[in-house]
């Protein structure tokens, strides 16, 4: 954004600034100045000159001999050859003496035998930019001697900003200006339209939004009867020329000096070429329309658009169409003034190949309580420059996508946390005012509740007005400093084995680490019958929820693979698995093993690796007696993906009761296919904090008396598992039972169909004494009688 310096300083009191010291303070605080050139060159003795007669050169038929006057009585012979010098123009005269820019001088000389004392100057002449050739054309009440520089006020300076996209409040003079009080302190002098202009003129045309949460606000108001001779005036031209925007037309004019005045986005329509009321709404497919650059496009739903009753007017928030554009037979205008959602405009002007002022303000949000004072500010200036009888304003709004964000409590020692240094109270709540943020303290002035202004969208939180605060106070006045830390050692519990010690004695064991993405497909958890999270977002179609469990990303890394001819792999991953509505997450393991039980070799036959193989390496990994495994629940989620006789439950066995942990397995049948697997392989997964859980040696006494053991043969039906004998029998024996084995099952003829028998020995012992007979024979009978009355089980005969 280009902007004048000294249209800065006639909105903020900036006496005794420097440009050097404006320019440095403006980019320490993130408005970064890209580059300051002057308005104009050096040059001198230029003044404001007047045609008063004009006759053609008596032997150059190109040439005419001018009378010039330069104030008072003093008339100067000028002999001039530009087309357009004629009696009664305005136009720059570099007397003689005067030193022009590329080492020029004005001397007395003569043209064709005529004398001529002084020059007639067009703008490239003075270094000054112009799109016509001839002289430089000056407004009939330019006052005649006055110095050209001091006349255009070209001891100026352009300033080339470069605005962050966060930043779309100062692309505009007012919020600049705002910036440049709470930099330097200094008082403002921008003044907003205090009030609408009054209303001569009436309208019926009405505004209505179909389409509120797109356009939450939109203003019109009409000017009718403007004298369509009216000229823009040159100080309006030489700022908007320093900003880089053309002169035009003094409707097209003033809209783009509100727009760099205020930041707000504006456009005139020819209220004659309207019909009926004005309608914002999303374009319909089919339409089309001619853009002021004489693009025409198509449209789709995708744009909103102001229209009439008959056709499209304009795209919203990007650019005006032909058939409602303003031309010099224009008698009335229909300003419009609006808030769009950023989320409308973004990348629509790209679509077409365009990019305009508007379209760049829009895309990164403007103020919604700007539309009023913009549409004040230029029915104002029309009035003054091209005459005119304004209208009532129109107005329609969606009130609900308006609504303010809360308070933001701001905490003095958050403040000094983050920023290493204490800032008094007041020049806290100095620099929060001159922002434009209200702000209200508590009794002792350590706490603020904050207001944002409608302004600054990149302020939501605490941390956003402590980055104002200390951008504004200079990042100079930070400390630098390095933190003071006291580290302590990490005290892992001596029961509690390191995630590295697991991972290796998995690598022990064969297997080899494997890392996958924390999201899954959700084709495949469907598949695997697990509940999982989606992303709003993915990365990619095929990996699209967060994954629920560990074993679909290894499988699939499983099956690629054996597609490239790897038929022995040994996989186990450490990872966070995530549960369906994404807010809990849980540290587990798995492995996967396929292919032979050990690597190719000549010593044994080779053989398929199998539930047993795996067990062993889950054994390896929680340590002996630390874990036991039971048959598969009907109601557990495994059941969907695991072989229904070849799997289990696995129990993490500790001081306390057993806990469920994992499961452990063979994959379903029914997934191979799925997964294109040539054979099934077996698996594991279990919760990390069962597995990292050590039993720590302790030393006990033992005991100095006999131990009994006693031997049963139980014959229980098919479907009972030893896991539940086990568990009634341990119950039963309570604290006497120092060991309980399973040594023998039979099937035979001499059992009922369905059965088997268990052989199992039982060792009771007490610490204290012996045991007699009858207290073994009771403690066998509760047994017989639990397992007789839980499962059915009967004692051989």
């Amino acid at each position: 954004m280009k902007i004048s310096e000294n249209w800065l300083r006639e909105s903020v009191d900036l006496g005794g600034i420097s440009q050097a010291e404006l320019s440095a303070k403006l980019t320490a605080a993130g408005l970064e100045v890209e580059g300051v050139e002057p308005v104009a060159p050096a040059f001198h003795g230029v003044v404001v000159a007047e045609i008063l007669a004009c006759e053609k050169h008596p032997d150059a038929d190109r040439l005419r001999v001018c009378k010039v006057s330069i104030g008072g009585d003093q008339l100067l012979q000028i002999v001039c050859g530009a087309s357009n010098a004629r009696v009664g123009l305005k136009a720059p005269l570099a007397c003689v003496g005067a030193e022009l820019p590329n080492d020029l001088r004005i001397k007395l000389g003569k043209l064709r035998g005529v004398e001529s004392q002084g020059m007639l100057c067009s703008a490239t002449e003075l270094g000054l930019p112009s799109a016509v050739d001839g002289l430089l054309e000056f407004p009939s009440d330019a006052p005649v001697g006055r110095s050209v520089r001091d006349y255009l006020d070209l001891d100026d300076s352009i300033f080339e900003l470069k605005m962050t996209p966060n930043r779309s409040d100062c692309l505009g003079l007012r919020g600049i200006s705002r910036e440049l009080c709470a930099l330097f302190d200094r008082a403002s002098r921008f003044v907003d339209v205090s009030a609408a202009h009054a209303v001569t003129a009436a309208t019926e045309r009405k505004i209505h939004l179909h389409s509120g949460d797109d356009c939450p606000r939109y203003m019109g108001q009409s000017v009718s009867g403007i004298d369509p001779a009216a000229q823009t005036p040159l100080w309006m031209k030489e700022r908007l020329r320093r900003s880089g925007v053309r002169s035009i037309h003094p409707v097209v004019d003033i809209t783009n000096y509100v727009l760099l005045e205020y930041g707000q986005p504006m456009h005139g329509f020819d209220a004659d070429q309207l019909r009926g009321d004005l309608h914002v709404r999303r374009a319909q497919p089919g339409e089309k329309l001619t853009l002021l650059d004489e693009q025409t496009v198509a449209l789709t739903p995708e744009f909103l658009v102001v229209a009439d009753a008959a056709q499209v007017l304009a795209i919203a928030g990007i650019m005006g169409g032909m058939d409602s554009k303003v031309t010099a037979a224009t008698r009335n205008v229909l300003f419009e003034a609006a808030h769009f959602s950023p989320a409308v405009i973004m990348g629509k002007a790209r679509s077409l190949g365009l990019h305009t002022d508007s379209s760049h303000r829009f895309e990164r949000g403007v103020d919604p309580n700007l539309p009023a004072l913009a549409l004040a500010r230029a029915v104002q200036l029309l009035c003054e420059i091209a005459g005119g009888a304004p209208g009532p304003v129109l107005c329609s709004e969606h009130p609900a996508a308006l609504q303010a964000s809360g308070p933001i409590l701001l905490r003095a020692s958050r403040m000094e946390q983050l920023l290493g240094l204490k800032i008094e109270a007041t020049k806290v709540e100095q620099i929060l005012s001159s922002l434009g943020l209200a702000c209200e303290a508590n009794a002792d002035r350590s706490e603020w509740r904050v207001q944002s202004s409608s302004a600054r969208f990149d302020i939501s939180i605490e941390a956003d007005l402590i980055e104002e605060i200390a951008r504004v106070h200079g990042y100079e006045h930070i400390p630098v400093k390095l933190p003071v830390l006291s580290l302590q050692p990490v005290q892992r519990p001596e029961a509690l084995r390191d995630p590295g010690e697991l991972r290796r004695v998995m690598c022990a064991r064969g297997y080899q680490e494997a890392i996958t993405f924390a999201f899954a497909s959700s084709l495949l958890t469907e598949q695997f019958g697990l509940p999982s999270c989606a992303i709003k977002n993915p990365l990619a179609s095929d990996i699209d929820v967060m994954r629920p469990s560990l074993l679909p990303n290894l499988l699939q890394a499983v099956s690629q693979n054996q597609r490239r001819q790897v038929q022995r792999v040994r996989l186990f991953e450490m990872g966070r698995v995530f549960s369906a509505d994404g807010l809990v997450e849980h540290e587990h393991i798995a492995a996967i093993a396929t292919g032979d039980a050990s690597a190719e070799q000549w010593g044994c036959p080779a053989r398929p690796v199998d539930f047993y193989d795996l067990k062993g390496d889950l054994q390896a990994l929680f340590g002996a007696g630390r874990f036991a495994c039971r048959p598969l629940s009907a109601a557990h989620p495994a059941v969907n993906y695991l072989h229904p006789t070849r799997s289990a439950e696995v129990y993490a066995v500790h001081d306390a009761a057993p806990s469920l942990v994992g499961v452990i397995g063979q994959l379903h049948p029914k997934l191979l296919k799925v997964l294109e697997l040539r054979q099934a392989p077996v698996l594991f997964e279990v919760a990390v904090a069962a597995v990292q859980a050590r039993a720590l040696p302790s030393a006990a006494a033992l005991s100095k008396f006999p131990s009994s053991r006693r031997d049963l043969a139980v014959v229980v039906p098919e479907a009972v598992h030893f896991s539940a004998l086990d568990q009634v029998m341990r119950h039963a024996c309570g604290t006497q039972l120092v060991s309980l084995q399973c040594f023998d099952v039979y099937r035979g003829k001499s059992l009922p169909d369905g059965h088997k028998s268990l052989a199992i020995s039982l060792i009771l012992q007490e610490f204290s004494r012996t045991l007699s007979d009858c207290e073994v024979d009771a403690t066998m009978q509760a047994v017989i009688a639990a397992i007789g009355s839980e499962l059915g089980a009967t004692i051989r005969a």
